[in-house]
């Protein structure tokens, strides 16, 4: 079984869509804890470290034979939690992050949440960095778009993030920093590549999960 950490509702049925055309047969739970996502954003991810852990843990004892967290603000913490829970946790956009440094250096980050900008510009450079490549990100922050997110307005949500990222220029890949953004992709017109988070992302995780427990290891 393969556990997916959520702060929205909405990504239950985009990584269920996913599942049914990638991986099918997939056992996937899904947590959603959109509280997560509100402390985080008032206080920083730190702030939410011990609550993450705490889910990561209640899934790994479900049963989980990985876990990934859906969301960019909080993903490097609910990745940290993996050094105590005994099985891999992943972040979505780890995979965007390293397809988007092997794509060229001059990389934008589009996102419609300030508290996603910071820790998906850390994700890109560490992997860079790993990479062993130079990379010139910069960011772009969607206004306006969020509003119609929490008003339930998804088509008008991701026109709005296209409308973004068909204005930018001087570019060699486009990174949209949120899961959520990903039906954009389909909308933009740019001759500047796209990435989003959530089909790369739940591959990886599925990928783990078949190959845990690794040889040797006495957990589950």
């Amino acid at each position: 079984m393969l556990a997916l950490l959520h702060t929205s509702p909405v990504h239950v049925a985009v990584f269920d869509r996913l599942r049914d055309e990638d991986h099918p047969g997939l056992p996937l739970r899904h947590l959603v804890a959109g509280d997560l996502l509100e402390r985080a954003r008032a206080h920083g991810p730190a702030a939410v470290a011990d609550s993450v852990r705490a889910r990561v843990g209640e899934a790994a004892d479900a049963g989980a034979r990985a876990v990934l967290c859906t969301c960019s603000t909080i993903g490097d913490v609910a990745e940290a939690a993996g050094a105590d829970v005994g099985v891999p946790v992943l972040r979505v956009d780890r995979p965007m992050a390293r397809a988007a440094v092997a794509a060229g250096p001059r990389v934008v980050v589009l996102a419609a949440l300030e508290s996603t900008l910071g820790p998906t510009l850390a994700l890109i450079e560490e992997e860079a960095d790993r990479a062993r490549r130079s990379v010139e990100a910069r960011t772009v922050l969607v206004g306006g778009a969020w509003e119609h997110f929490e008003a339930g307005d998804e088509a008008a949500y991701v026109r709005r993030v296209a409308h973004a990222a068909d204005g930018v220029t001087d570019a060699d890949v486009i990174v949209l920093a949120q899961a959520s953004m990903a039906p954009a992709e389909r909308l933009t017109t740019t001759p500047v590549p796209v990435l989003s988070s959530p089909r790369p992302g739940l591959s990886a995780a599925a990928a783990a999960a078949a190959g845990w427990p690794r040889a040797g290891h006495a957990g589950g």
